[in-house]
């Protein structure tokens, strides 16, 4: 009679832990996946958080709405700078049409003249309707234009610039020993009338003197060297200052 071996279970116990083993390691990977997915989500997240709240994005339009307003202000400015040289244009345009009306109206066109140039508008007075010979003492047969010349000046703001100039004949006097020192007397005892006579700002008024150094004429005749000797005022374009 036969006797049969009882059945190891040895196998079947190292079968299981392999099972068991594989499962441990295969749940191991899923856990490690399911971190790494979730450490990825969480960038991605915060990404997405940051670029929504970040600088970059509001920076950008903040700052075009911030330009635009500049924009603006240039424009108005701009439409501003042109409105003011209108008006000047104006103002200097009815002046000089006024001065004309005088010096037609008194018949003083042999003595005086009104153009408009580029620097402003100039006035030239001839010097026997304002000075005696080799003198800078304002006549009296020249107040009446120089009044008139206040009120027209008392409306408006600019710098006015007289000038003196004098034929090329030499003058030697102890008030005056050159013709530098009377044509700048002459150009100071206008914008003095002006300043006493008018409510008038000083520092609105330049004096020069240049004596016989720019001549309109020749110094050849007579009748040129009466032109040459002069006065000019001008009423001086705020336009031309800027740009000097």
């Amino acid at each position: 009679m036969k006797f049969r071996r009882p059945v190891k279970t040895q196998s079947k116990q190292k079968q299981w832990l392999t099972i068991f083993s594989d499962m441990m390691i295969i749940m191991l990977v899923f856990f490690i996946m399911l971190y790494s997915i979730s450490v990825v989500d969480a960038q991605r997240f915060q990404y997405l958080v940051d670029s929504f709240q970040g600088e970059d994005i509001f920076d950008e339009s903040s700052s075009v709405v911030a330009e635009e307003p500049e924009a603006s202000h240039s424009e108005d400015d701009h439409m501003d700078d042109d409105s003011n040289g209108n008006m000047e244009e104006d103002e200097l345009e009815s002046l000089l049409e006024e001065v004309r009306s005088y010096i037609e109206d008194n018949r003083l066109e042999d003595m005086i003249t009104a153009t408009r140039e580029e620097r402003g508008v100039k006035l030239v007075l001839q010097d026997r309707l304002l000075f005696g010979t080799g003198e800078a003492y304002i006549l009296e047969e020249a107040e009446s234009f120089l009044d008139e010349t206040i009120t027209l000046l008392e409306e408006l703001p600019y710098t006015v610039e007289v000038e003196g100039h004098t034929d090329n004949r030499p003058i030697e006097t102890y008030r005056y020993p050159s013709n530098w020192e009377l044509s700048s007397a002459r150009a100071s005892s206008v914008i003095r009338y002006f300043i006493e006579e008018g409510d008038l700002e000083r520092s609105r008024f330049v004096a020069t003197g240049y004596g016989d150094t720019q001549p309109v004429e020749p110094n050849d005749s007579s009748v040129n060297m009466q032109e040459n000797r002069r006065v000019v005022i001008f009423i001086t374009d705020p336009d031309f200052e800027d740009k000097t």
